[in-house]
């Protein structure tokens, strides 16, 4: 699968050390752009957690939502 392809590159790149590296050799510039990246990475990660939580407890969501849903009048 391609996702998985890209998925290693990034992982690669941030485990070797080479983001690290590239970070502390940079110009501003490119720091900034590190620092883009990264805060992106980090707001996915935690929308994928938001959704993995969702998707392994979807019953349970449904259930809570029946449960908070006003009652019909």
């Amino acid at each position: 699968m391609v996702f998985s392809e890209y998925l290693e590159k990034i992982e690669g790149y941030i485990r070797s050390g080479d983001l690290a590296f590239e970070f502390d050799n940079g110009e501003d510039d490119q720091r900034g752009q590190i620092l883009d990246f990264l805060e992106r990475i980090m707001d996915l990660a935690e929308e994928c957690d938001e959704l993995a939580t969702k998707l392994i407890f979807k019953e349970s969501y449904l259930e809570a939502a029946k449960d908070t849903a006003a009652p019909e009048k």
